[in-house]
């Protein structure tokens, strides 16, 4: 009897180190590379991230035709399209890597309910039923969790899984559809030979250098590797595995600090798919029901400032600027302007959580809305209400000379680098010479700091006591 295995591509869109394919090669007399377009994620998907996913498959579809293969499109629900192919491949089972949001746990258990469908590992390094309390309760404190997660031994290049150098190959007359066209995402190759040299250049250089520079703006000290590990062009085994390899050949103990920093932010991302796998609920509101009354304010002009990058705070803007130009922004920018929506303007996290996911070439679900949890103060932090970064402080901190306001808020360029921070405290006279001026030139400050961290404290405080309140 010929056997038939699909092969379905999710967040795994490479033949490197890939368990769901090569499960699906194994036994198999026939296979098929399927790559379904989901009406439901593909609508509601950022433009970049649309055109980052769109080439990577397209490039996929070239590495699988050096092996006589090609990549199968099909196209509506998965619920119904993927049982339907494999009924009318006669009962074809299907290999793929577990997913963890709560949509695709539920669109996999109803194909479940129809056809054979085998989960493999792969999206993250340790499943979150595997990092679990002695009691069997979940982590719900990043540190413990990564004490825990650090118990297993790290994987090295040789637990990663060769490219194949060949395929089963496809049935006979089987139909595709075209895949939509894209464009290149600026910054970011979407090939996997692209996403190996980013890995590869990361490993060489910065991740020596990782712990010290990768909260500086100015400087190029993260590894950019998120859109590739978002969509899989690079397994998260394979990124740990180079890294322990790299910890493992340094002789220094300062460089394999740096690195260690690296893989902890890795955990991060494991963290926060254990949460959103736990509690699928923080998708909807807050994580810490003590936060669920917040005052948040309706301010459509304050919240417009912020997505356009209009707010009068140099710092807070190039960060949006660069969102918006970019598909991406550097991490602790990510903190700076969720800080600023959330604890300056007081707009609800949840329309930051959207805007990102609206315009992040890397959006993740999980990471996404841990990250905003995190800053909003309403997620799994212990002590977080009162920590309101200062727009001001963490610009000349982590931007020292400007360079990264000069390229993202060109109109301050031509200023002095002391006063690109904070524009409005220029000196008139100094104003005069660069012919500037505040509300003409660049927006005067859309809040004052002070005035709006008194007032976030006490929205918070008053959302603890209503809770108190209410639970008498």
């Amino acid at each position: 009897m010929t056997r038939t295995h699909i092969w379905w591509i999710r967040r795994d869109i490479r033949l490197h180190d890939n368990q769901a394919l090569d499960s699906a090669i194994q036994g198999a007399d026939h296979m098929v590379p399927l790559f379904i377009i989901e009406p439901d994620l593909m609508d509601s998907a950022a433009p970049k991230r649309l055109d980052f996913l769109l080439g990577a498959l397209a490039d996929l579809d070239k590495q699988l035709k050096t092996l006589d293969s090609r990549l199968i499109i099909r196209q509506g629900p998965a619920q119904t399209a993927l049982p339907a192919l494999a009924a009318e491949l006669g009962g074809a089972a299907i290999f793929a890597h577990e997913d963890f949001s709560p949509y695709a746990r539920q669109r996999d258990q109803e194909i479940s309910e129809q056809a054979d469908l085998t989960l493999t590992p792969g999206v993250v390094l340790q499943h979150p039923e595997a990092n679990l309390k002695a009691d069997g309760d979940p982590y719900i404190v990043y540190t413990p969790f990564k004490n825990k997660w650090y118990e297993q031994p790290l994987p090295t290049p040789a637990d990663c899984i060769p490219t194949p150098d060949s395929v089963p190959p496809l049935p006979a007359d089987l139909e595709s559809i075209d895949l939509p066209a894209s464009k290149p995402v600026k910054g970011f190759p979407s090939t996997s030979a692209a996403a190996q040299q980013q890995l590869q250049g990361f490993i060489a250089e910065k991740i020596h250098r990782y712990r010290s520079q990768r909260n500086q703006l100015d400087l190029e000290g993260t590894s950019r590797l998120s859109p590739y590990l978002r969509f899989g062009l690079i397994s998260i085994r394979e990124a740990v595995a180079q890294t322990s390899m790299a910890m493992l050949k340094t002789k220094s103990n300062e460089a394999r600090g740096e690195m260690r920093t690296w893989l902890d932010e890795l955990v991060w991302r494991e963290f926060y798919t254990a949460i959103l796998y736990h509690f699928p609920n923080v998708l909807n509101g807050p994580f810490r029901e003590d936060y669920e009354h917040i005052p948040w304010r309706d301010a459509p002009d304050d919240l417009a400032a912020w997505q356009q990058g209009l707010t009068g705070y140099p710092v807070v803007d190039a960060c949006m600027r660069q969102l918006s130009a970019t598909g991406w922004m550097h991490n602790r920018g990510r903190m700076i302007v969720a800080s600023f929506l959330t604890k300056d303007l007081l707009i609800n996290w949840q329309a930051g959580e959207a805007w990102f996911m609206a315009n992040l070439v890397d959006g993740d679900p999980a990471a996404n809305n841990g990250g905003w949890q995190w800053t909003a103060g309403t997620g799994t932090d212990a002590a977080p209400y009162f920590r309101i970064f200062n727009p001001i402080i963490q610009s000349q901190k982590f931007d020292p000379d400007a360079a990264f306001i000069a390229r993202w808020v060109p109109e301050l360029a031509d200023l002095p680098a002391q006063h690109r921070h904070q524009p409005w405290d220029m000196p008139e006279t100094e104003a005069q010479k660069y012919n500037f001026k505040i509300g003409r030139d660049y927006p005067a400050p859309i809040v004052d700091h002070s005035f709006a961290r008194e007032r976030t404290l006490a929205a918070y405080k008053s959302a603890r006591e209503r809770t108190a309140s209410d639970g008498e």
